[in-house]
């Protein structure tokens, strides 16, 4: 029944319903243990003979039904949780990845995620190709080895806001038989479900929107439960071929759909232990539930503002694929009709200083490096995270030294654009 409930419902309702005498409130099972009765009991859990608890790091019942939530937002099978947007780009990918593995991914994403396929990914043994998403098909096939694992993108760039055409990369994908990969931190589930347009994996920073007040950060993967790993067996054998940790079982005749999210849990999760708390996932919850109402508003503001600045004598340039006359509005009215985000990527007329002088200068919006949450932040990556860089440095990585991402949050957007108003006088 939840699949067919509009998000705003899913929201609030989906992954826990409480039996009578039940808290209304999902709790928090802040444990690191469970009991149980007898010795075959809990050797059962850890044969993955029997469902159940036995230590936090691997499961908890709070994670799991924000997990719950989250799947079914997205339309996938199975959700799990970690501590960090970074950890679950990485369990994503190396979960279906090992040394003398090839993937394939979309150059213009965060900046984290760029390091952790260019730089870490290749000390394990992870080779890793970067392309254009706006590539011809021919140009971005012509990367796919016989070693190819995956095909990664965000759906709306980190901090550049493109709009990644899932349709033609999930075709071009599953013709080279791996999955596509795709970060959708910021439409949400409740303005994009990449899984409906043909994704297989989606995962989220739940810093972002999800928990959308800044207050806890986390990460998450949905499996949509689609893609057919028997079918490319010889490519997915940690998926396909007996796992002699656990006395030879073989995840996807174990346990069918479930069987990318199981071996996430009990091997990476496991080992490597990036776990998000109990208490964190208690208020990521929180979160969910106010964030169709949210979404809504901050779509709303974000089209005033990017409207109003689009029209602006100081402004250079603005990228927000909501202005009809931006590049990828067509794609944005395709997958995101309701709206896209709050966040947009501005350059003002004038060199890096003009910038700092203008943010410098603003009052109600403020200088952070977190964007996508109830406050209207911004960040200039020339003078902050990419400062390093020389402008030479800065457009070879794709990022224009002029650049300010520009994230609006839930204030009136009157106010924001009149303390955008006071600062571009100042020159």
């Amino acid at each position: 029944m939840e699949k067919k409930l509009h998000p705003s419902t899913l929201c609030v309702h989906a992954g826990y319903s409480p039996a009578n005498g039940e808290p209304r409130q999902m709790p928090i099972i802040q444990s690191t243990t469970f009991k149980y009765t007898t010795s075959d009991e809990m050797g059962r859990l850890f044969d993955l003979e029997a469902s159940g608890y036995f230590y936090t790091r691997l499961q908890n019942p709070t994670n799991d039904h924000v997990a719950a939530r989250l799947a079914a937002l997205e339309g996938g099978v199975a959700g799990m949780l970690t501590s960090s947007g970074q950890a679950a780009n990485f369990f994503a990918c190396f979960n279906i990845c090992e040394a003398g593995s090839h993937m394939i991914t979309t150059s213009a994403i965060y900046g984290g995620t760029y390091n952790l396929f260019g730089v870490t990914f290749p000390k394990m043994g992870i080779e890793v190709t970067f392309i254009d998403q706006d590539a011809s098909d021919e140009e971005i096939e012509a990367a796919f080895r016989p070693n190819t694992k995956l095909l990664f993108g965000e759906t709306l760039t980190n901090p550049g806001v493109r709009v990644l055409d899932i349709e033609r990369l999930a075709r071009i994908a599953h013709k080279h038989g791996v999955p596509l990969i795709v970060d959708n931190t910021f439409p949400t589930p409740v303005n994009l479900r990449p899984i409906e347009f043909g994704a297989d994996i989606v995962t989220h920073s739940t810093t972002k929107y999800l928990d959308g007040h800044g207050t806890t950060v986390g990460g998450a993967i949905i499996d949509s439960g689609n893609f057919d790993w028997e079918a490319h067996a010889d490519k997915f054998p940690g998926l396909t071929t007996p796992d002699e940790s656990y006395h030879g079982l073989t995840y996807t005749k174990k346990f069918g759909k479930l069987a990318y999210i199981t071996k996430a849990t009990s091997q990476l999760m496991r080992d490597l232990g990036s776990i998000q708390s109990p208490q964190n996932a208690f208020y990521l919850n929180l979160g969910i539930q106010t964030l169709a109402v949210r979404m809504k508003h901050i779509c709303a503001s974000a089209q005033m503002v990017a409207e109003y600045l689009h029209d602006h004598p100081a402004v250079e340039w603005i990228h927000f694929p909501g202005l009809k006359d931006d590049s990828d509005y067509a794609l944005a009215q395709k997958y995101m009709p309701e709206g896209t985000c709050g966040v947009m990527a501005l350059a003002l007329k004038g060199d890096r200083e003009r910038a700092k002088r203008f943010m410098d200068h603003l009052q109600l919006v403020t200088i952070e490096t977190h964007v996508a949450d109830c406050h209207t932040c911004i960040l200039h990556p020339a003078s902050h995270t990419h400062r390093q860089l020389s402008d030479q440095q800065l457009r070879e990585a794709g990022v224009d030294p002029g650049l300010m991402r520009l994230s609006i949050g839930l204030e009136d957007p009157r106010d924001i654009i009149a303390d955008l108003e006071q600062a571009l006088r100042v020159e």
